[in-house]
């Protein structure tokens, strides 16, 4: 019997059953001693209390003023449907913005047509929902990140926060940087182990809290992006690789925003920093540059192996749809035949951050993500809100997804903008 599932002697299954049990049957013995005592039966009863149709609602009240609270401060959000037309976006009363909202970097995913494949899986991965395409692909992007495997996930949420809950167990401690992606936040809050949230690309502090506390744990995993999404920065992966090689820690980067975009392959900002064959834990998305849908680990094949047999949001959800596998398969050839691609987002990144005087080193310049910090959360809408009469998708980025006091505008490039494009964003903003 897996010890996992052990409680007390007993399966935690089958405790789980006869307590459950045990409970109605005790809560069925007081409702008939209850009515009997009454003389009346359950169906006979004409006063039991009836839920009136403004009581459910009711009950949700304090959501409802969360919600006003939310709005009173300008971060109350809508689902808003917009039409898209490659790297424009239409919406619903009829503009057509240039949209610098998404992350598609290399225009993939403005170019896909409907797939002749399944729009489904149809089961979980262990189940039959793995195909021959689901292997090919996990093949290819082993290859890509130059790991012995690699493993998919429906989505680079449940990759990251599914392989820190599964990997970091009791005992162990969790380095993890004050901006990563709010998956790998809720993958530290899930697993066992002691996290401690380091100041944004402190290696230092790294530094001193292994010196102080690496003997009290059994393993200690340092957390970080790769490159963070609302910021643009790179993280010190050549300081946190020595880290881990003197301390004996494990490394885990998400390559969400660099996969497809750094790196002379193409395989991210590990290979941009030359620390690949240092860093034993890669995870990334299928669902930027690749332009399709899902996520991945690539590692070494014990850990992509626990991970299939262990981590719950692989095997308890339904496995990438053909049509997904597909399209991301095309997109890594598209990566390794059309590195054209790449060199124009990351010529557009440049031009940018020169023009509003952002400065970055030589990876961090390219990254298609430059951030124009606003300060204030209305302040952040309006500035959004005057770029789209201007025809522009500039999304406003407020808490909790940004520090409070940070709102700002998120530029994201795609190699489908022109120079001319982004010259006139550039003088809308100015």
């Amino acid at each position: 019997m897996d010890a996992n599932l052990v409680f007390g002697g007993r399966p935690r299954i089958y405790a789980a059953i006869t307590s459950w049990s045990y409970f109605m049957m005790i809560e069925q013995q007081f409702l008939t001693r209850t009515l009997s005592l009454s003389g009346r039966s359950c169906c006979q009863d004409k006063s039991w209390p009836t839920h009136k149709s403004g009581d459910m609602a009711d009950s949700f009240h304090y959501l409802s003023e969360r919600l006003a609270e939310l709005e009173r401060a300008q971060r109350l959000r809508h689902l808003t449907p917009r039409i898209t037309h490659g790297i424009r976006l239409q919406t619903s009363d009829g503009r057509e913005l240039i949209n610098f909202g998404s992350n598609d970097y290399l225009g993939l995913a403005a170019e896909r047509v409907a797939s002749p494949l399944p729009t489904g899986s149809t089961a979980s991965a262990l189940v039959c929902g793995w195909t021959e395409l689901h292997e090919q692909l996990a093949v290819r992007i082993a290859e890509l990140e130059s790991t012995e495997a690699a493993v998919l996930f429906p989505s680079g949420y449940a990759a990251c926060s599914g392989t820190l809950a599964t990997l970091a167990e009791a005992g162990d401690l969790i380095l993890s940087d004050q901006l990563n992606h709010a998956s790998l936040i809720d993958g530290c809050r899930l697993s066992r182990a002691e996290t401690i949230i380091y100041p944004h690309r402190d290696w230092e502090l790294v530094h001193r809290l292994l010196v102080k506390r690496r003997e009290e744990f059994t393993r200690v995993w340092i957390v970080t992006d790769g490159v963070f999404s609302m910021d643009g920065h790179v993280a010190p992966l050549d300081k946190l690789c020595t880290l881990s090689e003197l301390f004996d820690a494990h490394l885990i980067v998400d390559e969400a925003h660099a996969t497809g975009v750094l790196g002379a392959q193409g395989s991210g900002v590990c290979e941009a920093l030359n620390v690949k064959d240092r860093v034993p834990i890669r995870i990334g998305t299928l669902s930027k540059a690749i332009g399709s849908q899902g996520g991945f680990v690539a590692g070494p094949k014990p850990v992509t192996d626990f991970l299939i047999n262990r981590c719950r949001s692989l095997i308890y959800s339904t496995a990438l749809a053909p049509a997904a596998v597909m399209a991301a398969i095309d997109a890594l050839d598209t990566i390794q035949n059309q590195p054209g691609r790449r060199a124009h987002v990351q010529r557009l990144a440049r031009m940018v951050r020169e023009q509003l005087a952002i400065s970055a080193d030589l990876v961090e310049s390219v990254v298609p993500i430059i951030p124009v910090l606003v300060g204030q959360d209305a302040a952040a809408v309006e500035q959004s809100q005057r770029l789209a009469e201007r025809g522009f998708f500039v999304p406003a980025i407020r808490p909790p997804t940004v520090p409070a006091g940070t709102a700002r505008l998120r530029i994201s490039l795609s190699a489908a903008h022109d120079p001319g494009m982004v010259e006139a964003l550039l003088a809308a903003i100015r």
